[in-house]
């Protein structure tokens, strides 16, 4: 088991939209190389997890994350805000080093 978290606010906005398109309430995270600043954050509805997933659940919703993402998004907390600037899901990750000013990338 891994200290992933999920907030409320991100379970919310997961469960309907996985409601909308008649999908489980299971939310992957991924970490691929690129954007700015070396690693950037996926997101995408999954039908299920993986053998080798750690999952973190709030209100009945699970963040699902593969193992090789794992390592560069241990302990990180998931979140959905809304601002001015529109609405997404943020990464709280305590293994980014850096990150860059739109919040999609980090590098470690």
């Amino acid at each position: 088991m891994s200290n992933l978290a999920l907030t409320p606010s991100a379970a919310a906005r997961v469960a309907a939209i996985a409601a909308r398109q008649g999908k489980p309430a299971i939310l992957r995270l991924s970490v691929d190389g690129g954007g700015c600043s070396g690693f950037q954050y996926k997101f995408g509805l999954a039908d299920g997890a993986a053998a080798d997933d750690s999952i973190a659940e709030c209100d009945g919703v699970r963040l699902v994350v593969d193992a090789v993402s794992l390592d560069l998004v241990q302990g990180a907390r998931v979140d959905f805000v809304e601002s001015l600037g529109g609405a997404a899901f943020k990464v709280d990750n305590p293994q980014a080093a850096s990150g860059c000013g739109c919040g999609s990338s980090f590098s470690v």
